[in-house]
């Protein structure tokens, strides 16, 4: 014979609404551990145990639950720990790729520094022979221009020539060599 839920609620010591409570939230217990006698509803022996119990099932329910947060948040922590170590590894390895090219960086500075000083001593050989080769091209011009005078004069001694030979009525005598302008360029 079962419990009327006045007398269950005086037995486990709580309100017959906490009673009504348990009694619904329990999927499919009215229609399997209560029944009517007369104007009052009466609960069986097993639904009586499970009311009882209904307390420490919650209890055993949320701590199942709370172990299972538990144990997802574990789980998340350890996959967030793989993924800081994975990222502490890459963030290692870029600050080691960014050491080296700072590194190449200063040696190719250093080495571009070398070149320059090299290069500025290879000037400085090449400006005294620079001079030189200014030199040379004034002596180049010098000669160029005594040759152009050269010709000139010829040619204007050539001229007297005819017009020596020609005074003399077309003789058919060879005017000797004639003087040439003996400047001081034409002993070169």
């Amino acid at each position: 014979m079962g419990k009327t839920i006045r007398q269950l609620s005086e037995e486990l010591k709580i309100s017959k609404q906490a009673i009504n409570q348990r009694i619904n939230s329990i999927n499919g217990f009215r229609s399997k551990h209560t029944y009517k006698v007369k104007n009052h509803l009466e609960i069986d022996n097993q639904g009586v145990k499970m009311l009882a119990d209904f307390d420490k099932q919650k209890r055993q329910e949320r701590q199942q639950n709370q172990q299972d947060e538990n144990d997802k948040n574990d789980n998340i922590d350890h996959i967030l720990l793989k993924q800081i170590d994975v990222k502490d590894q890459q963030i290692a390895n870029l600050q080691q790729a960014l050491d080296q090219q700072q590194k190449l960086q200063i040696a190719t500075v250093a080495e571009n520094h070398r070149l320059k000083e090299h290069v500025q001593k290879l000037s400085g050989l090449l400006e005294p022979s620079s001079t030189t080769q200014q030199q040379q091209s004034n002596d180049k011009d010098d000669v160029l221009a005594n040759n152009v005078n050269t010709r000139h004069s010829k040619d204007k001694n050539d001229k007297l020539n005819e017009n020596r030979v020609a005074e003399y009525g077309h003789k058919e005598k060879k005017v000797s060599k004639c003087k040439v302008n003996n400047s001081w360029w034409h002993f070169w």
